[in-house]
């Protein structure tokens, strides 16, 4: 456990990408080595930097309802990992957050990675992270959620649940009524043990 703190404290002080960044560095993660559910993000918003708190905003209260779990779980590092592509809020583009730093995965991503054994369930949301995730298949995230039964029950590709995405909500009914039951009982699933 004293090498898995010391290595968050490392992260945590992370200044790499500092000339990149709009605002100052502040890695926003959450994991311990008894996670039992890994959520992979794309990267901070600007709320959430703000707070120091991972999917703090309105694409969080929206995540924990497609999970079926309460603030107060989805916050506890024994129960989700939550380990964003990039740690850092990468600054606003012209049709929302820029893509997240790449500096995070490469210094960070596969220690943080090997100290989660317990790991049960992996979400895996939007594109980059897909693209990590899934780096043999260059699908759309539309077609990596449609394909959700191929890695199912240990893996599940998700889109952003930004309210930026409502339309593609509107335009998959079939996500909310097919993969997201199966999603929150598996959720339950998992968090039983």
């Amino acid at each position: 456990m004293k090498g898995f703190e010391s290595l968050l404290a490392e992260v945590r002080a992370c200044e790499r990408c500092r000339e990149s960044l709009p605002l100052e560095p502040r890695p926003v993660l959450q994991l311990d080595p008894e996670s039992r559910i890994l959520i992979v993000g794309q990267a901070p918003g600007k709320r959430a930097h703000a707070s120091g708190i991972p999917f703090d905003d309105a694409s969080g209260n929206r995540l924990r309802a497609w999970l079926g779990v309460s603030r107060d779980a989805f916050y506890d590092p024994k129960k989700f990992a939550i380990l964003p592509m990039g740690f850092c809020y990468p600054g606003k583009g012209p049709s929302g957050d820029l893509p997240p730093r790449p500096e995070c995965a490469l210094a960070w991503r596969e220690r943080l990675l090997g100290c989660l054994k317990k790991v049960e369930l992996t979400i895996v949301i939007g594109q980059y992270a897909m693209a990590y995730h899934f780096p043999s298949e260059r699908r759309s995230v539309t077609a990596h959620v449609q394909a959700w039964e191929d890695c199912w029950p240990t893996v599940v590709p998700l889109p952003h649940p930004s309210p930026r995405n409502n339309r593609w909500l509107l335009n998959n009914p079939w996500f909310e009524v097919d993969l997201l039951p199966k999603l929150k009982a598996r959720v339950a699933e998992v968090l039983a043990k």
